[in-house]
């Protein structure tokens, strides 16, 4: 016999799946949801109005509403794991002693120590309140993989940072709550934060660029696969949450671009594929 308490748990369950799907359909982008990201201060209106999400670098001095296509989505970047030198509030986070560091990829961005008060404060009071300000839906949050990186370097002089990492998204979204927020991969702290962010993406899924070779070269199949179950392991935390995959490749070779669609998308991502510098929209092959 089953007994009556197991039948409750059973319909207990079976209705929290049911919601759990209900609220995935009405709050998950569309399968068929074009993105993409655009750094670059010339972003070309026709172009960007044909995507239903847009990353944009929000200190470019120009109004965003001619990027705005019908029902779409634009969010602002932000790293939260280091700052560039150019950012205007730089010098005031390097003298209160929160950023170390330079990125020895990007020299001109210096690491940051996520626990610093007064990091969150800037982020919290100064640096998405501004981006807000100016019309954007929410923001992109990248290298959250610093956070990992610093701790595994040094466990005992970084200790906990990539906990006060998933704090400072937690904190975001809790001073926030309407906003779109969209996370570079972080996978260190992505079941934890999975909860509070509506996208993730999955960076350099398939292809890459190689810093020492200077070319673009195909991952393996166990990266791809290792990248695809943190992907998938987090929607089953938060069935809500849109994966996103940006893969990189040279434009010149349309086949290899298009293949790079197909496979993502076939593997329930939302793809986009675009060259290292990602200061220009390059629209899918045959779109």
């Amino acid at each position: 016999m089953i007994g009556r308490r197991r039948l409750m748990t059973l319909g207990a369950g079976a209705m929290a799946l049911t919601v759990a799907l209900r609220r995935r359909a009405e709050g998950s982008p569309p399968a068929t949801l074009r993105w993409a990201v655009d750094y670059g201060a010339a972003s070309v209106p026709a172009v960007a109005q044909g995507y239903g999400l847009l990353v944009l670098e929000p200190h470019h001095a120009r109004p965003i509403a001619p990027l705005r296509g019908p029902g779409s989505k634009l969010l602002g970047y932000v790293s939260f794991g280091e700052v560039e030198r150019q950012r205007p509030y730089f010098a005031a986070l390097d003298k209160a002693g929160a950023l170390g560091k330079p990125n020895p990829h990007w020299p001109d961005a210096r690491f940051v120590d996520l626990r610093h008060p007064a990091w969150t404060n800037a982020v919290i009071d100064t640096i998405v309140p501004a981006i807000l300000a100016k019309g954007y839906d929410g923001i992109f949050i990248d290298t959250m993989d610093n956070a990992e990186a610093m701790e595994r370097q040094d466990p005992i002089r970084n200790k906990a940072i990539v906990q006060a990492g998933a704090a400072l998204i937690a904190a975001v979204r809790v001073r926030f709550p309407a906003i779109r927020i969209m996370l570079n991969r972080g996978y260190a702290l992505l079941d934890s934060v999975a909860p509070s962010i509506d996208h993730v993406l999955g960076e350099a899924m398939a292809t890459r660029w190689n810093f020492t070779t200077k070319a673009y070269e195909t991952l393996s199949e166990s990266d791809w696969q290792w990248q695809a179950d943190r992907l998938r392991r987090a929607a089953a935390i938060n069935p809500r949450l849109a994966l996103h995959t940006l893969d990189y490749w040279d434009p010149a070779d349309p086949s290899a671009v298009a293949a790079l669609y197909a496979r993502e998308r076939a593997a329930g991502f939302l793809p986009y594929v675009s060259t290292l510098a990602l200061d220009r929209l390059w629209p899918e092959p045959g779109r």
